[in-house]
């Protein structure tokens, strides 16, 4: 389960139109997510943006949290927490949060992050060491990678296959991030049938995933750029997420009339 909650959590409040700055998003919004695997609810997950002032600047507060529930909290525990604050006028991180409790593995990461010397400082509380590495031009953390996305991504000229890319630093390294569009679709959900975009984010193949092509995401084809549903292939069986509740939103929510 490590990592797993990030992904159905934050991974993918991805993709959209770059016309104005944070046009898909604004402070306020809030999106609560139901994890299950096979007809078990796993876990709920939640994001949430937020206004904040940090280091005297005004940024966004983006929270992410996600907790085991039902049958899985008595045999796997899951507490993760993860933050990120973002430039108000461009969507770059300053800094990241990663604390998090999957079944007994824990970390307690700060990373904050300096663009104009091209630097990360990493702070490991957990084990109380800080150590600096060098970031590409650009960079973005775990979670700021999806929120840029959301305003990166010209729509109206996307085809099947077209790929993006952002480079993300995680815990101590260097990432390209790849998105890759697979098409359109009209998915069934609780709010009603809604129009999605549906893409592929490449991951990582670990003790999680099978492979880098393992999970799937839909996204509201609007302007809101809403998380709709992601699946996931994993080493023992597969796990679903599908947005359960929300509010705040930027722009009207559009549901599929037959």
């Amino acid at each position: 389960m490590k990592k797993l909650v990030l992904f159905i959590c934050l991974v993918i409040a991805s993709t959209t139109i770059a016309q104005e700055n944070h046009k898909a998003f604004d402070s306020g919004e809030w999106f609560r997510f139901r994890i299950h695997y096979g007809w078990f609810t796993a876990s709920y997950a939640t994001l949430e943006v937020k206004d904040e002032v940090l280091n005297g600047m005004p940024v966004h507060h983006i929270v992410g949290e996600g907790k085991s529930s039902g049958v899985l909290s008595v045999f796997f525990k899951v507490e993760d927490l993860y933050e990120t604050y973002i430039d108000k006028k461009e969507v770059k991180p300053y800094r990241f949060i990663r604390k998090i409790n999957e079944g007994g593995h824990t970390k307690d990461i700060e990373i904050n992050f300096d663009h104009g010397q091209h630097e990360a400082l990493v702070f490991n509380k957990k084990y109380n060491t800080k150590k600096t590495f060098s970031i590409k031009d650009g960079v973005q953390d775990m979670m700021s990678s999806f929120y840029y996305l959301r305003n990166s991504i010209n729509t109206t000229s996307l085809k099947k296959g077209d790929e993006q890319f952002v480079n993300m630093f995680f815990d101590s390294e260097n990432y390209r991030f790849k998105l890759k569009f697979l098409g359109r679709e009209v998915i069934r959900t609780k709010m009603g049938k809604i129009a999605c975009l549906k893409f592929r984010p490449y991951v990582q193949a670990d003790r999680i995933f099978k492979e880098e092509e393992s999970m799937t995401v839909w996204v509201s084809d609007d302007d809101n750029r809403m998380p709709v549903r992601i699946k996931a292939d994993i080493l023992v069986g597969s796990i679903k997420a599908d947005l359960d509740a929300f509010k705040g939103l930027k722009h009207p929510f559009k549901v599929v009339i037959d």
